[in-house]
């Protein structure tokens, strides 16, 4: 029998930082339809991977002195240890560095070029750098800003290649108001109106004032702009145009491609733009989800920024709680198409209540009450009663429902369906009173057939949360006397699969509940910690911006400037001088057998942080005396765009003594 296939794709991050939570939610949610599309018995092929090319990036590699694959090497190491850190089950991931994606881009511009869909121009006009989306004036949201990212845009005037829109506008309409390829199809009116009827623009797609990025074959001083680069990771990760992957054919087109609301244009209109002017498939669905705002002690919500600080690092949030709770809480809150507030009492109030108090209570009870009566292995007579038909019912008719979410990407709405059969469960122990049947021997029957009852119910919820959930499920399984090959897909239809005599085994509290006060001031204390931070080098970095630097002094000939010998020493100890705020002594190793040099940067510097650093002197200066201690030379520093000095320090593999020249 052959397995129906399913195909389903993040987007490609962009790694200009490291990932945090709001990353997690659209891997996380890709990762559970994926687990429970294999579940049901489908052959999967879930991507996901990262969008590498741009001027941000080739921006940012400059800044930190490294190549631009450098630096993407190391954010991508970052994007993976992650991913294995959430259980992500991804089959593939796909790199637009990655060679074989290069040689597919290449000939689908060549293509395009080629059915002249492709033109070059010259762009004028708004670009928003942090996007990399070129912008027109009527675009711009009412500070004149990028309407995406309301940061500013500049003037941007180059050659530049572009890619007929036109042509498709009428199809691109009937497929986001006439199918059901948008999903939540309210976001279609938006991109009708906004994009569509006042006429579909001309796409720039190549780029002359950088060079990090895919080469244009015929013109390589165009690099290919990153939106037909990124966006055609969906065909080439599966070999299109290349001869890496043979799979295209089996798993195109794309069952769902999920993103979060600034991308979904590029999604909705470029993108099919792109494959109907290549004669290939539409994807079947776009699944647009909204942002996870944080909400600040105060209530006010804004969104996850790095900039702002507040950005909730998932290692951390994984380390407290457990990666399957923080799993579930952002999955749990985010329905299809609208923002999801993020707090950190919204956090462990759900924890607490569906977790905790919810599913992990009903788990404990459950056992432990098997335990306590039978000694962990329930005896085969039974005695069945009121209420058992009305729990079977509600446990048998969960699968169905799940699977509807599933099919229309409404993960909220499916951990909602398989906690009423929680609650249920709950509500049946407070129906049938086990610890009452407990009392009395004559009843075991019928407390036997209650425990029953409700290690079955557990077995099918867990089965069904283990897509969402997998790390923990297993533990469940092992505590209810169950395992993988007893908790599939099929038997979450059934009920009476465990044995009659099953056996339990007691286990760790799956969910700990978490005392709201102590933990809320702990995670307040490390968010107001990073927020205070990231004001910081905000601040630095805008005072960078408007820094302007001392005027040049009077010019001096290369015999004046030959006067002055400039060393590299090696800080051997350091201390405040004790009748100055502003001056520290430092005991130098220059090279000629030590010297003492005081330096007015006390105020910037503690003496233990210079402590084994290498500097730079000027050793021919003069001895001077500064508060009644002597100095033999001055440290090289330079002015910061805060006022402060900043010391100059070389490379610390230079030889003490080394001149510099």
């Amino acid at each position: 029998m052959t397995m129906p296939k399913f195909y389903i794709t993040t987007p490609i991050y962009y790694p200009s930082g490291d990932p945090h939570i709001g990353h997690c939610y659209t891997t996380v949610a890709c990762d559970s339809i994926a687990r429970y599309k294999r579940m049901q018995g489908y052959d999967v092929m879930f991507l996901t991977g990262t969008d590498e090319h741009g001027q941000k990036i080739e921006d940012k590699a400059r800044d930190k002195g490294v190549t631009p694959q450098q630096y993407v090497d190391e954010v991508v190491a970052t994007f993976k240890k992650l991913w294995s850190y959430m259980n992500i089950s991804y089959d593939r991931y796909i790199r637009t560095t990655d060679d074989y994606h290069v040689e597919s881009v290449q000939k689908i511009f060549k293509e395009l070029y080629d059915k002249g869909y492709i033109y070059k121009g010259e762009y004028t006009g708004k670009y928003c750098t942090p996007c990399e989306s070129f912008w027109t004036e009527s675009q711009l949201d009412a500070d004149g800003c990028c309407p995406e990212c309301h940061r500013p845009v500049k003037e941007a005037s180059e050659e530049a290649y572009f890619f007929k829109m036109s042509p498709f506008a009428d199809r691109i309409e009937k497929l986001l108001t006439e199918t059901d390829y948008l999903r939540p199809k309210t976001r279609a009116t938006e991109l009708v109106n906004n994009f569509i009827k006042p006429g579909l623009e001309d796409l720039c797609v190549s780029r002359t004032s950088f060079t990090w990025g895919i080469p244009v074959t015929f013109d390589p001083k165009h690099v290919v702009y990153v939106w037909v680069d990124a966006l055609s990771n969906y065909c080439t990760a599966l070999g299109y145009k290349n001869n890496k992957y043979n799979d295209y054919d089996k798993y195109w087109p794309a069952d769902v491609h999920m993103v979060a609301k600034d991308i979904m244009r590029f999604h909705a209109i470029i993108w099919p733009a792109i494959l109907m002017a290549l004669d290939e498939p539409l994807p079947k669905h776009l699944a647009v989800h909204g942002w996870i705002t944080f909400q600040n002690k105060n209530g006010e919500a804004q969104k996850m920024s790095k900039s702002l600080g507040n950005v909730v690092d998932p290692f951390m949030l994984g380390e407290r709680y457990g990666v399957d709770a923080i799993r579930y809480h952002i999955l749990r809150e985010m329905a299809l198409g609208a923002d999801s507030a993020f707090s950190n009492e919204i956090m462990i109030n759900r924890i607490n209540s569906d977790l905790a108090n919810g599913f992990g209570n009903l788990v404990s009870r459950t056992v432990a009450m098997a335990d306590k009566y039978f000694g962990g292995t329930l005896p085969e007579t039974r005695l069945e009663g009121d209420f058992d038909q009305s729990l079977k019912d509600c446990l048998l008719s969960v699968r169905e429902k799940v699977d509807k979410c599933i099919d229309e990407t409404r993960l909220k709405n499916a951990l909602e369906e398989i906690f009423v059969a929680v609650d249920r469960a709950n509500k049946y122990i407070d129906e049938t009173e086990p610890w009452v049947l407990g009392k009395d021997e004559s009843k075991y029957d019928r407390l036997a057939s209650v425990l029953y009852n409700l290690l079955e119910s557990i077995r099918i919820i867990s089965t069904l949360l283990s897509a969402f959930m997998p790390t923990t499920m297993p533990e469940v399984w092992e505590q209810i006397g169950a395992n993988a090959d007893i908790c599939t897909y099929e038997n979450a239809g059934k009920f009476g699969v465990l044995p009659a005599n099953v056996t339990v085994h007691k286990g760790r509290i799956l969910f700990p509940r978490i005392d709201m006060d102590k933990e809320i001031g702990e995670l307040n204390a490390i968010i107001e910690k990073n927020m205070a931070e990231a004001k910081a080098k905000l601040n630095a970095d805008e005072a960078a911006e408007t820094f302007t630097p001392a005027p040049l002094a009077e010019q001096v000939t290369i015999d004046d400037f030959a006067k002055v010998e400039l060393r590299v020493a090696e800080v051997k100890a350091c201390e405040k001088v004790k009748k100055s705020k502003k001056l520290l002594c430092l005991q130098l190793d220059d090279g000629f057998g030590g010297r003492q040099v005081v330096s007015g940067i006390a105020q910037w510097y503690k003496p233990e942080d210079l402590i084994g650093k290498k500097v730079i002197i000027v050793a021919n200066l003069k001895p001077v005396t500064l508060c009644g201690v002597e100095s033999n030379g001055m440290i090289c520093a330079a002015d910061a765009p805060d006022g402060s000095a900043r010391v100059v320090f070389p490379d610390q593999t230079l030889p003490n003594g080394s001149k510099i020249r």
